[in-house]
């Protein structure tokens, strides 16, 4: 007579629950926080004083890199909180965090109203989408790889882009049919507010979406139940952190190339095409849209040729890429005035960042075990993109204002040469086990064992 005891009923786990709660949460968080740039030229007016056109969008840029400096504190606490907590109560918690900030821009009075006074409720609502940000990535990037298999981890855990895309999309669409809906005179005076009472709304949605998510099973497989006191004291802890301090400075190393890459592509490239480029800002903002949609259809078949192939070909492709290809690109887009030339090179651009893009959640969640890993994930992935990602418009414009803008180019291409150099030096990640027994660490065997996942 058999001694074993029966296995515990599983829970039904539609697999791609997982992937479209996790991101369709993601997809409203990034709307939210892309809407931002994408209407910084119509609202940088409001909030300070009318003048030079290009200081205004300097001091807009300057709080926009603010939200970014409070990314480590976000990544910090609910990255923290995500490893003791768990992913659905963080993911949870960093929606209705982006939900109030949304709602403060919204509301926010003019300089016209009461002066600097709109800029600090601008400022503030910033700080709280940068707290919101820093977490959600990590959670959301935890999430979607934990709840995947082996085989599969890539191509989920590009969905993270995918929806990261969808909701800047999603806000240049509302920007583009406001533009051809409304005169630019009721843009600058109240229709910038639009967009985040859209936000605002969206969250509220997405909450509720959330609270019905499952947790994964790698995170419930190591609860705090089954760790001795010691392990159970340091999940999520910056102790627990530093016993895997080369993996905390690879991810900011491999980071700071793509992240500037991203954001020179991504958010500064409407501001970019309208004011050196000399297009208007509707065809600019169009530009934007389709060379974004382009990009978001390619990430599950870049995340999924790293499922094949590994994750460090597409890093490498990526630097390299970057490296050679930004100066040429950057200074012919500042000559082309025609849609068709500016699409064609947008999207050059973009086919190099999506090498990064696609995989950078995945492979920084198969560096860490499970018990730090959405700290791990978070901490310096923040504190990359504080540096160098949410500075990137900012140094842009500085470059510009001081009348050598080919000199950001060569800035951008000297983030991917530092990057390139680790993506070519690191350990490949595709075979990581994210399982983790009572006893020990995530076991590092190849991904043809055997995990408990979702997808």
């Amino acid at each position: 007579m058999s001694t074993t005891a029966p296995a515990p009923a599983r829970r039904d786990r539609t697999p791609w629950k997982a992937v479209i709660g996790g991101s369709i949460g993601n997809l409203v968080e990034w709307f939210d926080w892309f809407v931002y740039a994408s209407f910084a030229t119509y609202f940088a007016g409001a909030f300070f004083p009318k003048g030079n056109d290009t200081a205004q969008l300097l001091n807009t840029a300057g709080i926009f890199a603010v939200g970014f400096f409070m990314r480590p504190v976000g990544g910090w606490l609910l990255g923290r909180y995500a490893d003791r907590r768990g992913r659905k109560a963080a993911l949870t918690l960093t929606v209705t965090l982006m939900s109030a900030s949304a709602l403060l821009i919204a509301v926010a009075p003019t300089y016209d109203q009461v002066g600097y006074f709109g800029a600090a409720v601008l400022l503030v609502a910033r700080l709280l989408q940068g707290v919101s940000v820093g977490g959600e990535y990590a959670a959301s990037a935890t999430y979607l790889t934990e709840a995947s298999q082996p085989g599969r981890r890539g191509f989920v855990a590009s969905f993270q882009y995918v929806s990261m895309t969808l909701g800047q999309l999603c806000g240049l669409g509302l920007l583009i049919l406001l533009q051809r809906t409304m005169s630019d005179e009721a843009l600058h005076s109240y229709g910038w507010r639009i967009p985040f009472l859209v936000g605002t709304a969206g969250a509220a949605v997405v909450f509720w979406l959330r609270r019905n998510l499952l947790e994964t099973e790698v995170y419930e497989e190591t609860g705090t139940a089954r760790e001795h006191p010691g392990a159970a004291a340091e999940r999520g802890t910056i102790r627990g952190l530093l016993a895997h301090r080369r993996e905390f400075v690879l991810v900011m190393a491999l980071t700071m190339g793509g992240t500037v890459a991203y954001y020179t592509y991504t958010t500064y490239l409407t501001k970019y095409l309208s004011n050196t480029a000399g297009m208007s800002k509707s065809d600019a903002s169009l530009v934007s849209f389709c060379a974004l949609f382009v990009f978001m259809l390619l990430q599950p078949a870049a995340g999924a040729l790293s499922d094949r192939i590994g994750r460090r070909p597409l890093l490498i492709g990526f630097g390299i890429g970057s490296m050679l290809c930004t100066v040429p690109i950057m200074s012919t887009l500042a000559h082309t005035g025609t849609f068709g030339g500016a699409l064609l090179l947008s999207l050059a651009a973009l086919v190099i960042v999506t090498g990064y893009t696609s995989i950078n959640a995945v492979v920084k969640a198969e560096l860490f075990p499970t018990q730090v890993r959405a700290l791990g994930v978070a901490l310096p992935y923040a504190l990359a993109n504080a540096l160098f990602g949410g500075t990137a418009e900012y140094v842009a414009l500085w470059f510009k204002n001081a009348g050598a803008e080919s000199g950001f180019y060569w800035y951008v291409s000297g983030c991917a040469a530092v990057s390139l150099v680790v993506y070519a030096t690191m350990r490949e990640t595709r075979d990581a086990v994210l399982t983790r027994g009572a006893a020990g660490p995530d076991r590092s065997t190849p991904a043809a064992a055997t995990e408990k996942a979702g997808v």
